[in-house]
């Protein structure tokens, strides 16, 4: 025979107890001693054969009583068990049982005292626990007893505190009983019991320790251990976090290593269902999800897609043969309103660069004449958006200012109002079409390809591969012409992406660090570096990949300028460098 304490997960009725299958027995005369004591009869229980569980042949009112109180929303400990071995004879280890448990005294306070004189004749815990048919966790939580005040234990004999308080109040110190002492003697006061007690010592958060990821031996803070020498409990959430953040960051890059298509970390708190999941072999695009609860419990789901993803993928095997190989399918790594933001600060810096480049601009004029364009017949590109705070910041951008200060100078040469709105203006007559051509006729080359840059830009398609290409040729540098505003971090509202945006600005151990965090503390923290605020080291010209000629991705998901670079990036490779830029000023040609 040996005795354990098991989990109840791991029990279940088994079939020779005589009253298997038959419904839940009542328990109300037993129910308030199991809830106010715990089980202090061990339950007979063999192996059952699947794994690490336990089948219960006597004890099963017991069982119940300690189901009841879980779904109560209790806490419960794992049960004492006697578990039979080959040759047990269940009739003679009850009988032994029993006689055992008749000469122990059912008060844990005189159990307490007894086990204290024992101790003091030379008795081991294994030796008590064998006389009295307990476990060796059992007799250690009695003499744990023994570190609380007398007036605590005094209270608990009497069943004013309840076994659960008690057992939280193992965790606490001198100072800490005796603050507690005094809110229950206060009766304006409220002296927390149960859970709230056990949050209430540890400041609102107790991690136990068997939920750290990481090795303890390791950990530079300090673990608080309950008087019944069992789980501890970390005394400082903060730098659990951070550790057990990396440590499940590390989790994900050995996924990652291994091959797994994705690998994605849950919002702490949230529950994998897996009900909304479909079980898909990794070679067939199955996904890992890592679960982190808010106690730091982490559990890991290998293999799965969302039900919309498995869909989509049925759907794309489907047409397999239809399918373009290499480009990512799924949800887009940006939202619309994002795209639309990163769109028009890159068009507003290449047409910038552009104009110091008539040049060019001219020989992307003649291939509009000559191929077409979304906006010729001739329109201009109105760079509208119906988000009025992105249009704000690309109106007031470094790019846009650039740019609207060349084209006051192209009004001026042109005989126009400098506070004209455009240089472009389609639908005129032919009387002003022809004023304007004599104007143009009196240019000098230079002049004329300013104009002509200015023109360009503004009927330059935002959200285009031509945006892409031109960006590109031209080294476009956007540390020149952004720098991240409010609008930009309100729009990021993807936890992988700011993580992955806060690897790049504070590397990789921070990102670490903060893997699990909301989205709404990882952008915090990046904007802290890009304003060395908070201790942070200044990071200085930071633009995101989502800006840079040619633009890169933070994920696996699709993001629209990368697919519009790899349609013309083969042709720009090929183009010899560009011209060194025109001089500033313009000169203004006279009147």
């Amino acid at each position: 025979m040996q005795l354990a304490n098991i989990d109840i997960g791991k029990l279940s009725i088994s079939k020779l107890n005589m009253r298997h299958g038959k419904q839940a027995p009542d328990v109300s005369d037993i129910l308030p001693s199991v809830r106010a004591r715990g089980v202090l009869v061990p339950l007979l229980v063999r192996p059952s054969g699947e794994g690490e569980t336990f089948e219960i042949v006597a004890g099963r009112r017991r069982y119940f009583a300690t189901r009841t109180i879980l779904e109560d929303g209790g806490e419960i400990e794992p049960l004492p068990c006697a578990v039979m071995e080959p040759g047990d004879d269940a009739a003679a280890l009850e009988a032994s049982l029993i006689e055992n448990l008749a000469r122990l005294d059912p008060d844990e306070v005189n159990q307490w005292e007894t086990f204290v004189r024992l101790t003091k004749e030379g008795r081991t815990i294994e030796d008590i626990g064998r006389t009295f048919g307990r476990t060796v966790l059992y007799v250690r939580r009695i003499l744990a007893l023994g570190n609380l005040s007398p007036r605590i234990r005094d209270l608990y004999r009497k069943d004013e505190i309840d076994v659960q308080s008690v057992r939280h109040l193992t965790l606490a110190s001198r100072s800490q009983q005796k603050d507690w002492l005094a809110l229950y003697d206060d009766p304006e006061q409220y002296a927390p019991t149960g859970a709230h007690l056990k949050a209430w010592l540890f400041g609102g958060q107790a991690i136990p320790a068997k939920h750290a990821l990481f090795d303890l031996d390791a950990y530079p803070g300090r673990i608080v251990t309950d008087l019944f020498g069992e789980d501890g409990v970390f005394e400082d959430a903060d730098l659990f976090w951070t550790c057990q953040n990396a440590a499940v960051a590390d989790l994900r890059d050995r996924y990652e290593s291994e091959g797994w298509t994705a690998v994605e970390v849950m919002d702490t708190g949230d529950y994998f269902h897996s009900y909304e999941y479909e079980k898909t072999p990794k070679d067939r695009g199955g996904k890992v999800f890592i679960a982190v609860s808010g106690r730091g419990e982490v559990s890991v789901h290998e293999g799965y897609l969302s039900g919309k993803e498995a869909r989509k993928a049925r759907a794309a095997e489907a047409k397999a043969e239809g399918s373009t190989e290499g480009t990512p399918s799924g949800k887009p790594e940006v939202t619309a309103t994002m795209q639309t933001y990163l769109d028009l600060h890159r068009h507003a810096a290449v047409r910038a660069v552009l104009t110091d480049h008539p040049a060019v601009a001219l020989r992307l004029l003649i291939a509009h004449v000559v191929a077409g364009s979304p906006l010729w017949s001739i329109k201009i590109e109105s760079q509208s958006v119906r988000d009025e705070a992105v249009a704000e910041s690309v109106e007031t951008s470094a790019g846009e200012a650039a740019f609207d200060a060349k084209r006051r100078t192209v009004l001026k040469l042109l005989g126009f109002d400098p506070e004209t709105a455009t240089v472009t203006c389609g639908g005129w007559d032919e009387a002003k079409t022809a004023a304007v051509f004599a104007r143009l006729i009196r240019l000098g080359d230079d002049d004329l390809l300013s104009v002509a840059a200015v023109v360009m830009g503004e009927t330059l398609h935002a959200g285009g591969s031509l945006v892409e290409a031109v960006g590109a040729y031209l080294k476009v540098d956007m540390s020149r012409y952004w720098s991240p505003d409010p609008v930009f971090f309100d729009l990021i509202r993807d936890r992988p992406v700011a993580n992955a945006i806060l690897k790049e600005v504070g590397g990789k151990r921070v990102a670490d660090a903060n893997l699990s965090d909301k989205v709404k503390t990882q952008k915090a923290i990046v904007r802290d570096f890009l304003d060395g605020a908070n201790d942070r080291p200044k990071v200085e010209n930071w633009t995101p990949k989502w800006l840079g000629f040619p633009a890169a991705r933070y994920t696996d998901r699709p993001f629209a300028p990368v697919a519009r670079w790899d349609a013309v990036k083969a042709v720009v490779r090929r183009l010899p460098p560009p011209q060194a830029p025109t001089p500033e000023p313009y000169a203004i040609a006279a009147e």
